[in-house]
């Protein structure tokens, strides 16, 4: 079938690209090809039975489907330039932050319309971290949490359904150039288009360098972030979250001068499971509803890795971490924070004993036969960074789950249309290496919409 446009990927890039193409434009043709399920229809199966591990399904249903891996996630919408990508580098900080605020009017006009939007303006905490070595970074923040999120989405997908043509469970195979636009391959057949967006997330990494091979598209390495996930008492940190929700701190080690920063906080949420390419990693959500609630804050510990000359896969040297955490402890493994510090693994009976109750069931082990010595020095310093900010951080009973690793993919090579080499064929979301969180990818999904749509006028 002939498309005037067509989109892989229904992650958040490829979701705004079609609702604002829908929504300016109904009378256009819109296709949008996806590897997973629609939102209704994805389910982990192992999903509330904490008693199992990952079992690696062939396709991730937190992972894929409608909504990208930003479905089940918390949620969170950070409205900066500061962090979540270099958006900005391409089409100019003020535009970026535009589009940020438009893709929150979006969320709230679906849904989202009783959800807070927190801001670091004008907090003294910027003045405490900044007294003791940590930097408090810039940014206000939509926390729509990941059941409300979960609505948005839903919601939006109700409103362009009737006019974009949504092929789920039709993985695109490769893309084809051809007189007057590409020809996009999949397991049904192929369809044409004009105009192409590819939108995969971080879970089409592989498929994206593969397709920047096949068309000769120029690709540079990306950095991968590499550390643990913290789980300890919500009201060690309830006077940040309660204020700023989700509070992006960096800290420069005197060890090794490396940059540690805190990522992804979940105020009173849980710890989860996380499957990229079948590498099994952790992550963390949250909800707003009371009743989901729980006594626990998590957030994660990350240090970024670039790597150049002779060895370039910064992806693949995160993943062969992580495979070794899956090996030894068969998926995810926890450790309490002085266990750590004693040398020693955590076991069953010591986990039990903790003072803080896991909400994943994770594999008691040893965080130091896993991650290199640099990156646990890095972290076990930032914790006692954060623990002068927010005592009882560096207690015993604190756990660390591990590996958490964020996987970017390679940037592609783009010019300030987001747009590849090739007319009409452009590249958006995290699957661009461009940018690394919701609300850019969001933004960038809009960004290349409008822009079809200025051509088409």
């Amino acid at each position: 079938m002939n498309y005037d446009i067509i989109i892989i990927g229904a992650g958040p890039g490829g979701i705004f690209s079609a609702y604002e193409l829908a929504t300016k434009r109904p009378d256009l043709k819109i296709a949008v090809f996806e590897t997973g399920n629609a939102l209704e229809k994805r389910k982990c199966p192992i999903d509330g039975d904490k008693v199992k591990s990952c079992i690696k399904c062939k396709t991730c249903a937190i992972m894929s489907g409608f909504g990208g891996a930003g479905a089940f996630s918390d949620g969170k919408y950070n409205i900066t330039n500061d962090f979540g990508g270099t958006m900005h580098e391409y089409i100019g900080r003020d535009k970026a932050l535009e589009l940020m605020r438009y893709v929150d009017k979006i969320n709230v006009e679906n849904g989202g319309e009783a959800t807070k939007l927190y801001t670091t303006a004008g907090t003294d905490f910027k003045k405490i971290c900044t007294q003791n070595r940590l930097k408090l970074l810039d940014a206000s923040v939509r926390h729509l949490g990941t059941d409300i999120n979960y609505i948005v989405l839903g919601n939006i997908y109700n409103k362009i359904c009737d006019v974009v043509d949504f092929k789920f469970n039709t993985p695109v195979e490769h893309i084809e150039i051809i007189d007057g636009g590409y020809r996009v391959h999949h397991k049904d057949g192929s369809d044409d288009c004009k105009d192409c967006i590819v939108s995969v997330g971080r879970s089409g990494s592989k498929w994206m360098e593969k397709i920047c091979e096949e068309l000769n598209i120029e690709t540079k390495s990306n950095r991968v972030d590499i550390g643990v996930r913290v789980e300890l008492p919500a009201v060690i940190f309830s006077h940040l979250t309660d204020e700023l929700y989700e509070s992006k701190i960096v800290y420069r080690t005197q060890k090794f001068e490396d940059n540690v920063r805190t990522f992804c906080m979940n105020p009173n949420g849980i710890v989860v499971n996380e499957n990229t390419n079948g590498i099994v990693t952790v992550n963390g959500h949250s909800f707003e509803d009371p009743s989901k609630k729980t006594e626990n804050t998590n957030f994660a510990l990350l240090v970024s890795k670039h790597f150049s000359e002779p060895f370039e896969d910064s992806n693949g040297y995160g993943e062969s971490i992580a495979m070794l955490s899956n090996m030894l402890g068969g998926g995810v493994i926890v450790q309490r924070f002085g266990d750590l510090e004693r040398g020693r693994r955590s076991n069953h009976s010591r986990i039990a004993e903790s003072t803080v109750r896991p909400t994943l069931q994770a594999t008691p082990g040893d965080l130091s036969l896993v991650l290199p010595k640099r990156i646990l020095d890095d972290i076990i310093e930032m914790i006692y960074a954060l623990d002068k900010i927010a005592p009882g951080t560096a207690n015993d009973d604190t756990l660390l789950y591990g590996v958490e690793v964020k996987f970017y993919n390679m940037e592609v090579a783009l010019d300030e249309n987001l747009m590849t080499k090739y007319k009409g064929l452009y590249v958006i979301g995290d699957g661009s290496g461009v940018t690394h969180s919701l609300s850019h990818a969001s933004a960038s999904g809009v960004y290349v919409a409008q822009k079809i749509l200025e051509q088409a006028e």
